[in-house]
């Protein structure tokens, strides 16, 4: 089950691979997250001593968050994956020019998992060519429920 998707990526971004790994979550952060008070639009990952970080995804603290906790919304939170990936993904980032960008939150097993994506930024024209396919797939559905609905 989706918890928060970051849409803009696969508009900025050729997606090349992608990965989940698990995310390091305090107490109030999965009670706002349940609550539908994430939002994942702004945020990259980075890394760092050989461990992956989340930064930019926004966790915004209930109202009745306990009294002795200082929630942060923007606090940079940890990625959990095997060491093996995560070298494999510091030599991809680190030679070839690409960037890891978070697709979205969700639930597994009752945890809080991300998926991230090995992905290279495209050129304007790569994204107008993006929305020219998306407004034709729109038009083409339009089409076809108008002439389904006037042959009947």
């Amino acid at each position: 089950m989706s918890i928060a998707e970051n849409r803009r990526a696969r508009y900025d971004y050729h997606i090349e691979e992608q990965f989940e790994a698990g995310v390091v979550l305090s107490g109030w952060e999965i009670k706002a997250i349940r609550a539908g008070q994430v939002q994942l639009t702004d945020g990259y990952v980075m890394i760092k001593d050989g461990e992956l970080f989340l930064i930019g995804c926004r966790i915004n603290a209930l109202r009745s968050a306990s009294t002795h906790v200082n929630p942060e919304a923007d606090r940079t939170k940890k990625l959990l994956m095997h060491k093996a990936e995560i070298r494999r993904l510091v030599g991809k980032v680190e030679q070839r020019g690409f960037t890891l960008v978070p697709l979205n939150l969700h639930y597994k097993g009752g945890r809080v998992k991300a998926d991230i994506a090995l992905a290279k930024g495209k050129a304007q024209h790569d994204k107008r060519e993006t929305e020219k396919k998306r407004d034709w797939e729109r038009e083409k559905g339009q089409i076809m429920r108008h002439k389904v609905s006037s042959k009947g």
